[in-house]
């Protein structure tokens, strides 16, 4: 027999099965494609699949609160009574963290949280696209929210605003160590906002990845077990996508309250 005839053999068809065998890419997921190039004067306003995802998180909650008030009702359908609990529960957080003055921010606050919620709830969809996944997206927002409380801090207090670096009842010889570290720490808030929802929705969509893949290529006497997890996990990322758009809400009525407060 030749040996060297039946090893080149079983090497061909090992590399045949490698080559044909589908193959794990859970970062697929979060690849930016784009669909059409758009450069106007050298700037890349291309519309990707990040943009279109978007522009669909924003019309399917602009469409369900449209729908949900078409026609409101004094006794409240199950749709009505969603928007009516979501608007509520939005107000609810601005009163108790802002007080009165928060409600001329009420619009802002309720977009944001619902286009996080929702960007959050969608990436969960085979085929989509989780837009807060992309760091220049939750970085973009932060970075709003983070400029926005300095112009209301140098707005409601002028020069006075720099105290807010400087705790209360800080013992003078205490100035040097402390200041700095109150600068660096709201230095960091859009970093800190940013990252942990980019970093959350990444992880979790990473994993669900994961388990889809296992659950399409074993064996079905095998497959149910990553099946039962990716079913586990995907109720789990539904209740992980609310938190992440909660926190990032609520730190945000925070950053506002201290601004206007100075708390």
């Amino acid at each position: 027999m030749n040996f060297s005839f039946v090893a080149e053999a079983y090497a061909e068809t090992a590399q045949t099965v490698a080559t044909t065998a589908p193959k794990m890419d859970p970062l697929h997921h979060f690849q930016v494609i784009n669909y059409l190039k758009i450069t106007p004067f050298g700037f890349d306003m291309s519309i990707s699949n990040s943009v279109l995802w978007m522009w669909i998180v924003v019309g399917v909650v602009y469409g369900l609160f449209r729908l949900a008030m078409r026609n409101p009702t004094l006794v409240p359908g199950r749709l009505q009574s969603v928007a009516e609990a979501g608007y509520l529960f939005v107000q609810g957080m601005i009163h108790d963290i802002i007080g009165p003055s928060g409600k001329k921010f009420f619009p802002a606050i309720f977009t944001l949280f619902f286009f996080v919620l929702f960007s959050n709830w969608t990436g969960l969809i085979p085929g989509s696209f989780t837009v807060t996944s992309q760091l220049i997206v939750t970085g973009t927002l932060a970075l709003i929210i983070f400029a926005l409380s300095i112009v209301l801090g140098a707005y409601h207090h002028g020069w006075k605003f720099l105290g807010f670096f400087v705790p209360h009842g800080l013992p003078p010889a205490l100035l040097p160590l402390m200041v700095p570290i109150e600068i660096i720490s709201f230095l960091a808030r859009p970093v800190s906002l940013s990252v942990r929802l980019f970093a959350n929705m990444t992880a979790g969509h990473t994993v669900l990845g994961v388990l889809f893949f296992f659950t399409a290529t074993l064996t079905w006497a095998v497959a149910w077990l990553p099946f039962g997890f990716t079913v586990v996990f995907t109720a789990m990322e539904i209740f992980i996508g609310f938190i992440q758009a909660y926190i990032f809400t609520i730190l945000t009525c925070v950053y506002i309250n201290d601004s206007i407060h100075m708390h």
